[in-house]
Order: C-alpha cells, then sequence, then structure tokens
C-alpha cells in the first residue's frame, strides 16, 4: 500500500465496488470494516495498520475454517464463495511468505534459541511469531517448526 493506511483503503474500495456494483466485494469489504469498527469501539480508540491487519487476517482464518466446515458438510455452494471472499481480503494483507521462506526463517529462529527437541517448540514459536506475523498462519509455521525438529 502507498501512503494510505488499510482502513481508508477498505473505505475507498468499498465506493468502488458500490460504483461498480459489485456486491460480492461490497459484502466482504463491508463485513470487515464492521469488524474494524467493532474493535475500535472495544478499545476506545483508532486502531493502527498492524492491528487492522491483524483483524483482517482473522477474517481470512474464520473463513479457511468455514471452508473446511463447509467440505465435511458436502457445501461446494459455501466454498466457492468463501474461497472469493478470501481472496478479496488477502489483497489487503501483506505479501504471504512462501514455505521455503518460512523454512529458512524457522531454522534461524531454532539456531538463535539453540533448540534441539520438539519440547523447546514453545520458545522457537516465540521468537519466530513477531517476525512472521501477518505474513503466515500460526498453525503451518508451527507444522513446519515440529518437521524441522523431529
Amino acid at each position: 500500500m502507498n501512503i494510505m493506511n488499510t482502513k481508508g483503503q477498505l473505505q475507498n474500495d468499498l465506493k468502488k465496488a458500490m460504483l461498480n456494483q459489485d456486491a460480492e466485494r461490497k459484502a466482504t469489504i463491508r463485513m470487515s470494516l464492521s469488524a474494524i469498527k467493532n474493535a475500535e469501539i472495544d478499545r476506545g480508540r483508532e486502531l493502527e495498520d498492524s492491528e487492522i491487519q491483524a483483524i483482517i487476517q482473522k477474517e481470512v482464518k474464520s473463513r479457511r475454517e468455514t471452508i473446511e466446515d463447509a467440505k465435511r458438510a458436502q457445501r461446494p455452494d459455501i466454498i466457492t464463495g468463501t474461497e472469493a471472499e478470501i481472496e478479496i481480503l488477502e489483497t489487503y494483507l501483506p505479501q504471504q511468505l512462501s514455505h521455503e521462506e518460512i523454512e529458512a526463517l524457522v531454522g534461524e529462529a531454532i539456531a538463535e534459541v539453540g533448540a534441539t527437541s520438539p519440547r523447546e517448540i514453545g520458545q522457537i514459536m516465540k521468537v519466530l511469531m513477531p517476525r512472521v506475523r501477518g505474513q503466515a498462519d500460526g498453525n503451518q509455521v508451527n507444522q513446519i517448526v515440529r518437521q524441522l525438529l523431529s
């Protein structure tokens, strides 16, 4: 993103979606703005961009869980719509790290902590998560840590 923050970008894109009569994009952005607004009300202040990114990340994670549930329920109609929402939301998140990039960061964190066994996963995650926040799913990072330690 350029100088405009994520919330401003969402608001501008909502206006564009309304003008273009893009119902799916409009609904998805409105849900995100609503989640941001609720968080601002809860905290009693405007959110910083990193906090907004975390909310969008949470929205994506929630939709991925919805897709898993829809697969179990054999509901392809829900899966398609939800995947489209994830695509829209991901445009507001930083570029996601590749599997190889995560592995490299995990390797650095393991060396930094001096970990040798799976019992030290907590220490590694503590060092690693601030570095990958918003750029990788915590579950995926955890799986890679487990693989490299075993």
